[in-house]
C-alpha cells in the first residue's frame, strides 16, 4: 500500500476541521464552501487509502467524484464568494455548481465498469488504472475538464489576486504571502496529470500531499491575527 494517500488524508481532513471551525466562530459562506471542498479532497485521498487494499466499484466511483470531478469547483466556489460581494451572482453560481454536482453524482454512480476490475492490482495506483475500469462517457470527460478549469481560475485566481491587493496596498503581508501558498498548494494537484502521463505514476498521490500541505501553511499565514 501506498501510504502517502494516508498522510494527504490525515492533513485534508485537519485542514477540512480547521477551516470548518472557523466558520462556525467567525461565518462566511466562502469558508463553508472551502471545508465542503476539503472534504471532498479528503474523501478523494481516503478512496486512494482503501483501494490500496482491496477494490471497490463504490470507492472508485468516490473517488473519481471526487478527487477528479467536485473538489477543485467547490474550493473555487468558495473564492468566488468571498471576492464576488455585490449582487447575487455569486449565489447564484453556487446553485449552478450544486445542479452540476448532482448531474454528476448521478451520471458517475450509473456509469458502468469493464471487465479491468478484474485486473486492478493494489499495488499500483488509481490514477494509472481507472481509465480501464471505469467507463466515461463525452459529457462525463467534459463536466470533469470544465468542473476543473472553473474550480482552479476561482481558486488559484482568487488567492492571487488577493496577494496582489495586499501587496499594491503594502500591508498585511503574512496574507499575500499566505494566498500565495495556497494558489502554488492549489495548482500542485493539477500539474501531477501531466506527469502521470509521462510515467512518474505516484506524482498524484505526492502533489495531492504537498498541495493539502502547503494550502494548509498557506490558510494559516493568511488567517494569523484576524479577528
Amino acid at each position: 500500500m501506498n501510504f502517502i494517500p494516508v498522510l494527504s488524508t490525515l492533513v485534508t481532513f485537519t485542514f477540512t476541521y480547521a477551516v470548518f471551525r472557523r466558520y462556525q466562530s467567525k461565518g462566511g459562506i466562502h469558508l463553508l464552501h472551502w471545508a465542503f471542498g476539503l472534504l471532498l479532497y479528503g474523501l478523494g485521498t481516503l478512496s486512494e487509502v482503501i483501494m490500496g487494499f482491496t477494490f471497490n466499484e463504490w470507492v472508485l466511483k468516490l473517488w473519481y467524484l471526487t478527487g477528479a470531478m467536485l473538489t477543485a469547483a467547490w474550493l473555487g466556489q468558495g473564492s468566488i464568494h468571498l471576492l464576488i460581494r455585490k449582487g447575487d451572482w455569486a449565489t447564484y453560481l453556487t446553485y449552478g455548481l450544486g445542479a452540476v454536482s448532482v448531474l454528476a453524482l448521478v451520471m458517475i454512480a450509473t456509469a458502468p465498469l469493464t471487465g479491468a476490475q478484474t485486473n486492478y492490482n493494489v499495488a499500483g495506483t488509481v490514477s494509472e488504472q481507472y481509465k480501464t475500469i471505469l467507463t466515461r462517457g463525452g459529457l462525463t470527460i467534459f463536466l470533469t475538464i470544465i468542473l476543473n478549469i472553473y474550480g482552479t481560475l476561482g481558486l488559484v485566481g482568487g488567492a492571487l489576486y488577493s496577494a496582489f491587493l495586499f501587496w499594491r496596498k503594502r500591508v498585511l503581508a503574512n496574507r499575500m504571502f499566505g494566498n500565495i501558498l495556497i494558489a502554488a498548494g492549489a495548482l500542485s494537484p493539477a500539474m501531477a496529470g501531466t506527469l502521470v502521463k509521462a510515467g512518474i505514476v505516484d506524482a498524484l498521490y505526492i502533489s495531492e500531499f504537498i498541495g493539502a500541505i502547503v494550502m494548509f501553511v498557506g490558510f494559516m499565514l493568511a488567517t494569523a491575527g484576524k479577528e
